[in-house]
């Protein structure tokens, strides 16, 4: 007959709880973990893969880095007041040449059609005039013969009406001969004065309409000597002294009036233009000063205009030297400048680096005391340059960064550095 064995009183009471010991020993770990754990997503990262800087307060030198060529300091463009065939390169580029030298020659045979046409009118109008003239004289000689007769007929008239006067109180003659005698010496000083009022106005007219003619003849005469300087513009020189950087023509080539065909560079002295990123737009304006050096040697600039249109995310500025220049500057050299855009000032400041094109500057990684955590924090950066981020807020000074690239840290907060 079987037994029946039993186990330890203990044993068996506890093993009765059991699951609630192991749901309370749970239920701890949870309130402990809750309670001092962190739950920050975490990535672990080498050391070796990062760039850590420190923050520190300095001088803060508010300037941004250009990229500038040399070009001459004025460039003066070619362009034939005159259109024409080119006949002729009297220069080839990269010639020195003088004020006025002639460059290029052209022909153009509308224009000396325009000279003859123009010549031929000039002559037909001083024919004209002197034409007008022989008759306006002979007019005038017609009509003071006319007022001479006039005259005399009236003297005439006037001795008739007389005698008949006196034969009439004489009663020699009846009263009808001297009445019409005296009508006819009335009619006669009448047309006296007619002819002489006809004679002023005819004069008057005469002048005005010879005055207009010869205003008429001197315009014609200003306009044959202008079609004949056309004829001398069809010789292309040169307006300023300088190098002749740019002659595109051929022979044979028609060009038309206004043209670009060259230009002429003033090396009389340099200029540097620059383009500059349209995020400065609001602070770059004319008289900021700029510097870059050479071998053992600074050099000073000045901004002397800006440009208002933007192309491309850029907008373009000229600079002049002031001072010294660097010795055998040529056209087309490239001088890296620094434009200073403010006075230094004592700021909080990071150095620059690939971590601002993830975060845009709205946050960064913070190292821990030890350095072997690194934490996410929210910054604001104000001014730049190009070698450090000015920090407003968010970080202190002696801190430490990360300002390596974080495209492999995904949206991590927390990084664990191994």
């Amino acid at each position: 007959m079987d037994k029946l064995i039993e186990q330890p009183r203990g044993i068996a009471h506890l093993m009765r709880y059991w699951p609630w010991i192991a749901t309370g020993i749970f239920l701890l770990a949870l309130v402990l973990w809750l309670l001092l754990g962190n739950h920050a997503s975490t990535l672990r990262v080498a050391a070796s893969d990062l760039t850590i800087a420190d923050v520190r307060q300095t001088e803060f030198k508010d300037y941004v880095r250009l990229s500038g060529q040399v070009v001459p300091i004025q460039v003066v463009q070619l362009s034939p007041e005159e259109g024409g065939i080119v006949t002729e390169r009297v220069v080839e580029e990269g010639t020195m040449v003088r004020k006025g030298e002639v460059i290029i020659r052209l022909r153009n045979s509308s224009l000396d059609l325009q000279i003859l046409n123009a010549e031929a009118e000039l002559a037909e109008k001083q024919n004209l005039l002197r034409n007008t003239q022989v008759a306006m004289q002979q007019d005038r000689l017609n009509n003071q013969l006319e007022q001479a007769q006039l005259a005399i007929d009236t003297e005439r008239k006037l001795r008739t009406y007389r005698q008949n006067e006196r034969l009439y109180n004489e009663k020699l003659i009846s009263r009808e001969v001297f009445v019409q005698s005296h009508e006819d010496y009335l009619l006669a000083a009448r047309k006296q004065g007619l002819i002489a009022q006809r004679l002023e106005q005819d004069s008057i007219y005469r002048s005005v309409q010879m005055d207009q003619m010869e205003d008429n003849l001197s315009n014609m005469r200003t306009n044959v000597v202008l079609v004949r300087e056309r004829k001398n513009k069809l010789e292309v020189r040169a307006p300023i002294d300088g190098e002749l950087g740019l002659l595109d023509v051929e022979l044979g080539q028609s060009v038309t009036s206004g043209q670009k065909i060259g230009q002429v560079n003033d090396l009389s002295d340099y200029k540097i233009e620059a383009m500059v990123d349209e995020h400065f737009i609001d602070r770059v304006r004319s008289g900021l000063t700029a510097s870059f050096a050479k071998g053992e040697g600074a050099f000073i600039l000045q901004l002397r205009k800006v440009y208002p249109e933007v192309r491309d995310g850029k907008f373009r500025t000229d600079f002049i030297f002031r001072g010294q220049r660097p010795e055998n500057i040529r056209s087309g050299q490239t001088y890296y400048l620094n434009l200073e855009l403010g006075q230094p000032e004592q700021a909080v400041l990071i150095p620059r680096g690939a971590f601002f094109q993830k975060t845009g500057g709205t946050w960064i990684y913070v190292l821990s005391k030890d350095g072997h955590t690194a934490f996410r924090r929210n910054i604001r950066i104000g001014r730049q340059n190009p070698q450090y981020y000015e920090v407003t807020e968010g970080l202190e000074p002696g801190e430490r960064v990360i300002t390596s690239g974080y495209e492999a840290f995904g949206d991590n907060e927390r990084l664990e550095i191994k």
